[in-house]
């Protein structure tokens, strides 16, 4: 199965999720979908990208659906930096990398969120670029990696 296959049965799947008014965010957060878990709080939720621009892509989910970041109260933007901020040294420490970057996106999933990136130039924070497969194996090490460094 392609890489182009997966993504269009991917974004198929959030659109079906869009219909039930839950984001897939919010059933990964839940547990319905599986996820390789990085950190989580009574707020957030972090996890690794399936989908990733590089390796050691982890995504920062607030547990409250909200549609656009800067929606987020005041209060949930500063404790989201907070809440990120060992799973970035966590990054830093695991790959081999200049810094972690910090992106916001928000257009493919209706939910607000932040990504932190092992990056070594601003290349690595495209997300035009194609996105990496790695198999269910390749994933745990990667969530273990950086799980050793929290």
């Amino acid at each position: 199965m392609g890489r182009g296959f997966k993504l269009r049965i991917f974004f198929c799947f959030v659109l079906l999720l869009k219909e039930f008014d839950m984001t897939i965010f919010s059933k990964i957060i839940s547990g319905e979908i599986p996820s390789y878990k990085i950190a989580e709080n009574e707020k957030f939720y972090a996890f690794l990208d399936i989908f990733p621009l590089v390796q050691g892509h982890v995504l920062v989910v607030p547990k409250i659906e909200t549609d656009k970041f800067f929606d987020l109260t005041d209060d949930y933007l500063q404790e989201i930096l907070i809440f990120a901020k060992p799973i970035a040294k966590a990054i830093e420490k695991a790959f081999d990398c200049n810094r972690c970057g910090i992106s916001v996106i928000g257009l493919e999933v209706p939910h607000a969120h932040l990504h932190l990136l092992p990056i070594n130039d601003a290349d690595d924070l495209n997300f035009t670029n194609d996105k990496l497969e790695f198999s269910p194996e390749s994933l745990k090490e990667i969530q273990q990696n950086i799980l050793a460094h929290l």
